[in-house]
């Protein structure tokens, strides 16, 4: 359910072809899949690192990726994050970890296998910030009274429909 299966089923239909479902867990290992044939169009955000190779449609959504701050911070703007220091708890290899690796120039950034991992590591090691997409954060601030989502975004995702390059042109056209 949800937009993701409501699109690969509309793109099906209008093929004439049955749709299959392969879920992945995490979106980097979709995005390792795109060689192996193993999917023909995925749903997932389009970063530049991805369209190696993924050819990627324009975005059909963009989503707000911001940082958490504990209670009682001091780190009150985006632009106060990338400092020495400063620790950023972020799920490994989602769209906005490949942002953050090219453009984090001071702060240190700890990397977890989850976005439930890296929620649990961002508490347990007293981090400095939780970096996430906003919707998620609006759930894990709940879960930390006093905590702040700050304003404003470090980047956004887009997510958009991809094909691996290997497909060839016309597939990625066609989308």
């Amino acid at each position: 359910e949800g937009v993701s299966p409501s699109m690969a089923k509309a793109i099906a239909d209008r093929l004439g072809v049955p749709v299959k479902y392969v879920p992945f867990p995490k979106p980097g290992e979709l995005a390792d899949a795109a060689e192996g044939d193993v999917w023909d169009i995925g749903n997932i955000g389009a970063e530049p690192a991805r369209a190696q190779k993924i050819a990627f449609t324009a975005a059909y959504a963009e989503i707000e990726a911001t940082y958490m701050v504990p209670p009682g911070s001091a780190l009150r703007t985006i632009a106060d994050v990338d400092k020495p220091g400063v620790r950023i708890a972020v799920s490994a290899r989602s769209a906005y970890d490949l942002w953050l690796e090219a453009n984090i120039k001071h702060a240190t950034l700890i990397r977890s296998t989850s976005l439930d991992g890296s929620f649990a590591d961002f508490v347990a090691n007293k981090y400095e910030a939780l970096a996430g997409l906003r919707p998620r954060l609006l759930t894990d601030v709940k879960q930390m009274p006093g905590a702040t989502i700050l304003d404003g975004q470090f980047t956004a995702v887009q997510q958009a429909v991809g094909t691996p390059r290997s497909k060839g042109a016309a597939v990625a056209k066609w989308l």
